[in-house]
């Protein structure tokens, strides 16, 4: 089947849930992703195989020029396919449709190929403030 992209696609909660819980090794939470989303977010990039999901990435932004991936996701079982690069290709699209001016991305070390030669980030330096633990 192909799978499909779409920007501010549908979604419900529980399958968010699941394959963010699956994605970031928790449990399943009860996120009202939808709230969270209309209220934080440019868009957001659905994956969609059939009427399953696959895929999924959110798009935070400040209200002007800047806008952050945050949440890329996509089951175990489904990786390795572009589904991720396509993700994120379509949330690049969405933002800059949007007339923001810059995406922004961090992520652990071992996602540095996925994000620079997979999606075509650019390092840049950057600081970062812990604030638990």
């Amino acid at each position: 089947m192909t799978i499909t992209y779409e920007w501010r696609g549908e979604f419900g909660n529980a399958d968010v849930n699941v394959l963010h819980a699956e994605g970031f090794h928790h449990r399943v939470l009860d996120i009202d992703w939808r709230a969270q989303l209309d209220r934080h977010s440019l868009g957001w990039v659905c994956a969609r195989d059939g009427d399953a999901l696959v895929g999924f990435v959110n798009v935070a932004w400040d209200g002007g020029v800047h806008a952050f991936v945050l949440d890329t996701v996509v089951p175990a079982a489904r990786r390795r396919e572009g589904i991720g690069a396509a993700l994120v290709a379509a949330a690049v699209a969405g933002a800059r449709a949007a007339g923001c001016e810059w995406l922004h991305v961090d992520f652990d070390d071992e996602l540095r190929p996925f994000y620079f030669d997979g999606c075509g980030f650019e390092p840049t330096a950057a600081g970062l403030i812990p604030l638990t633990g």
